[in-house]
């Protein structure tokens, strides 16, 4: 019996026991390492024909004997190899290949997934012991090493007919895991597909057919072999991507959009990103998980990889593979380092170009896209103190009054005078802000306005400040505003309304209203809509509230002759009849007030 080294066994332990914490990946482990000694052998092949076989990988199940044994044709390991490789955890027999092609860190023709060392003892989260058999290619003897997990391993010789490695798993005893899952051929082939299926060799096994009662069983491959993202663009066609997202995400739709790319620089990778016809029903709640499939050389590592994908972007699916990824001791632990980042970056600039492309190429997709997704990207315009508002604002669309369609702020500045600004207008739809006092004086002057409905539009537009030297500035706001000409009667009348409303709002002329007595304008930084949103967060913002009175109209002149009862009734009415337009909620003394004016008005 030879003992693990300390260190070995401290390793082991935590392989097992912490490391992986999805069982079922012990298979994807196997199938890699057997992926990779057939890459070795096909390598050697070629300068030496002997070698060459009809290379697969074999699951054999024993309900039985509780066995579970990963078979492959590939090159083999010597009595030592198998000391060197499964005596030592965290030696890898594809490093050291690679080391003596001079390839450590290069590239190579069969980029080889075997460098993680520590794969093969996720064995032992589901068997009680090991057995591998091994014969290396081109040698007549053949080894067994044979271990339990604990102390130590053995090594004796053994029979085998060809080249190759078979590793038999003794599955432990159920009790609160079901370990006899993995011996039912169709958990066998729905893990395959999960994490195998591109696995350039064909994984197979006897898998059960029942025809008139009776049940035989014929061999079959469970792997697919060859990667969708891995055909070239002139190979690939519309349908065959559309089935592929339908058949990977489960949706019964198309996508709206489909991007395909393929890197090679200083970091290789292949990706096909997806944008879906609609978020998913969790896409705006902490549950969402965003993130996209992440395979090295085909190989499963991660379903949703959240690093590769921006949050703003977190609606978009998709895959990404590449030979260049840096991974400690378990595949399921990513490293977050430059070549992630680098992969990361590209597919975002990537997904942002296309989606500018689109927007001039089919702007009756891309308003679709924008539909479907308008919080996502508005949300990433601001975030993180709009670090990525210069990449997003040209893929920003708002509604205009006088075009009655979505707009970008380039479509809307391009129409603007030099230093006029961009007007816009806040509320809760389109059809309430359609209705705002405001509207009817900008609409009277010729202006353009554009209409924010989500509560992040008006900090996105602080945060931008300007497009294009023409600054933002909402119709609701009284920083710029110039008081309409008054007599002294008209400035008496504004008076008393502003000692009437006892402290609640400023009254100013204006010359922006025609048809409307009065509206509700904010002065400083704070804005109405910031005022609604931060009272639905708790409170603690006000926005100084400015009354804008159109003196000329038969109300407001009504009150020059007002006695105090009809007077208060009617600047009760008109505040809240600005509330409402710019919907705020009403006094309570509204309604009294209201119908003291109704029936006065009947005598």
């Amino acid at each position: 019996m030879k003992k693990f080294k300390a260190e070995s066994k401290k390793l082991l332990d935590l392989v097992v026991n912490s490391i992986y914490t999805n069982r079922e990946i012990f298979l994807r482990e196997l199938i890699s390492n057997a992926s990779d000694a057939i890459d070795k052998r096909k390598f050697m092949s070629l300068t030496d024909s002997s070698l060459d076989a009809d290379f697969c990988i074999e699951l054999k199940a024993d309900k039985a004997a509780r066995t579970l044994t990963v078979i492959d044709n590939g090159v083999g390991m010597t009595d030592k190899e198998l000391e060197d490789n499964l005596g030592v955890i965290a030696a890898s027999g594809t490093e050291a290949f690679k080391k003596a092609r001079g390839e450590d860190g290069g590239k190579s023709d069969e980029e080889l997934i075997g460098q993680f060392g520590v794969g093969f003892y996720a064995s032992f989260m589901v068997a009680r012991r090991v057995e591998v058999i091994s014969r290396k290619a081109g040698a007549d003897k053949a080894f067994m090493w044979s271990s339990d997990g604990e102390s130590g391993f053995e090594i004796s010789g053994a029979e085998r007919a060809e080249a190759g490695t078979s590793v038999k798993l003794y599955l432990k005893d159920d009790g609160d895991e079901d370990y006899s899952q993995y011996l039912e051929p169709h958990t066998l082939s729905a893990l395959v597909k999960k994490y195998s299926d591109y696995i350039r060799y064909p994984v197979k096994t006897e898998m059960p057919k029942t025809e008139g009662g009776n049940t035989t069983y014929e061999t079959k491959t469970l792997n697919s072999m060859t990667p969708v993202w891995k055909k070239l663009k002139s190979e690939l066609g519309e349908d065959e991507l559309d089935k592929f997202y339908m058949q990977t995400y489960h949706d019964y739709r198309a996508p709206l959009f489909t991007v395909s790319t393929r890197v090679e620089g200083a970091v290789d990778y292949t990706a096909i990103l997806f944008v879906p016809q609609e978020p998913s029903y969790d896409y705006y709640t902490k549950d969402y998980k965003r993130g996209l499939s992440l395979y090295c050389n085909g190989v499963l590592i991660m379903d949703k990889c959240a690093e590769l994908v921006p949050e703003y972007l977190g609606f978009v699916r998709g895959v990404v593979d590449t030979p260049d990824l840096a991974l400690n001791i378990s595949r399921e632990t990513l490293q977050h380092d430059r070549r992630l980042r680098t992969i990361a970056a590209g597919l975002e600039k990537k997904l942002l170009a296309e989606l500018e492309k689109l927007q001039k190429s089919d702007r009756e997709k891309y308003d679709k896209i924008f539909g479907a997704f308008a919080k996502a990207i508005k949300f990433g315009a601001y975030e993180n103190f709009g670090a990525n508002k210069d990449k997003l604002k040209d893929l920003l669309m708002y509604y205009s009054d006088a075009q009655k369609k979505l707009v970008t702020f380039k479509e809307y500045a391009e129409k603007l005078d030099k230093e006029e600004p961009v007007l816009y207008a806040c509320g809760e739809t389109a059809d309430k802000i359609g209705m705002l006092p405001q509207l009817e004086g900008a609409r009277e002057r010729g202006k353009d306005v554009l209409y924010f409905v989500d509560p992040v539009d008006e900090f996105v537009a602080r945060m931008l400040e300007s497009y294009d030297g023409h600054k933002f500035e909402n119709i609701a706001s009284a920083a710029d505003d110039k008081s309409a000409e008054t007599t002294e009667v008209q400035k008496a009348v504004l008076e008393r309304m502003e000692k009437q409303l006892g402290g609640k709002a400023i009254v100013r002329a204006t010359d922006k209203l025609k048809s409307y007595p009065v509206c509700l304008a904010a002065k400083g930084e704070v804005s109405l809509e910031m005022e609604r949103l931060m009272d639905a967060m708790g409170g603690g913002v006000k926005a100084e509230r400015i009354l804008q009175v159109n003196p000329t109209h038969p109300v407001i002149s009504g009150l020059e002759t007002a006695d105090e009862s009809r007077f208060a009734d009617t600047v009760t009415v008109l505040y809240n009849e600005a509330l409402i337009a710019e919907g705020y909620k009403t006094e309570p003394e509204f309604l009294s007030a209201l119908n003291r004016l109704i029936a006065a008005s009947g005598k």
